[in-house]
């Protein structure tokens, strides 16, 4: 009897609440799964080394560095020329340059000189009017001059190139831009350079001791083109030999057929 009471007394405590469902422990599952889940170590973000970083950047830098050293080989190292003292005319076959030309220096810079022309103005310009600005710009600088009623030997790159090889062999270089101006054999500047020293009155003092034309003085001969038709050719740029019954280039005008004026440019 005592082993009956006993027996039942166990299955009334292994016996389901009358209260429980089986939603009650479906809810209890998912509870205790979260809570699981929820203890795992959550896993930390890929980080790089910097390590990675500076190999990959050192190996770019190494072979940055051969491929300058392929192309830059063939270059010999640029000796910077000493400059002599101030105020001394010295040609630049001697400072290592490769184009005869001579140069002023002053206040340690090169002041490119124009040797010929030490008794008189030389304006560089173009007539043509491809590029508006460098037109303007001509047309401002020989204006101003024309104001002193100063002679200026105004020399037109596009009417004759051999002042354009000129004006490459004084600055030993091409790309240089016009108008540019010569006075007593020294560059003075572009069309900037004159306004600026037409503001300051500094041209003033640079045109003294050049003599003064009349008002309204215009050349007879070229109407100051400071170019007319050559009195050889007649403008065709060819002459012909009796002796050998040919024609022959002729020498005395460019390739425009053209001659410089004899009258305002003698």
């Amino acid at each position: 009897m005592a082993e009956f009471d006993n027996n039942m007394d166990l299955a009334v405590k292994t016996r389901p609440s009358p209260k429980s469902s089986p939603t009650s422990s479906a809810t209890s599952f998912f509870h205790r799964s979260f809570t699981i889940q929820s203890a795992r170590a959550t896993p930390k973000p890929y980080v790089p080394s910097p390590s990675r970083f500076t190999s990959s950047f050192e190996s770019m830098k190494g072979k940055v560095r051969v491929l300058r050293n392929m192309f830059e080989a063939s270059r010999a190292p640029k000796v910077k020329p000493q400059l002599p003292p101030p105020g001394k005319l010295v040609s630049h076959k001697s400072m290592g340059a490769d184009h005869n030309r001579y140069s002023y220096i002053f206040s340690g810079k090169w002041v490119p000189l124009l040797p010929g022309t030490e008794d008189r103005i030389v304006v560089y310009f173009t007539s043509l009017r491809g590029v508006r600005r460098t037109f303007d710009d001509c047309y401002t600088v020989r204006r101003t001059f024309r104001q002193f009623r100063v002679w200026v030997d105004e020399r037109d790159i596009s009417m004759d190139t051999a002042y354009k090889k000129e004006l490459h062999s004084v600055f030993g270089e091409k790309g240089v831009t016009l108008p540019q101006v010569f006075i007593r054999g020294r560059h003075v500047g572009g069309a900037d350079d004159i306004h600026q020293l037409l503001e300051t009155g500094e041209l003033t003092k640079l045109l003294d001791g050049f003599p003064r034309r009349e008002p309204g003085y215009v050349c007879q001969g070229c109407g100051d083109a400071r170019f007319v038709t050559c009195g050889f050719c007649n403008g065709s740029r060819k002459i012909f030999d009796d002796e050998e019954e040919f024609s022959k280039r002729c020498l005395a005008c460019n390739e425009n057929g053209l001659m410089r004026c004899p009258e305002c440019c003698s």
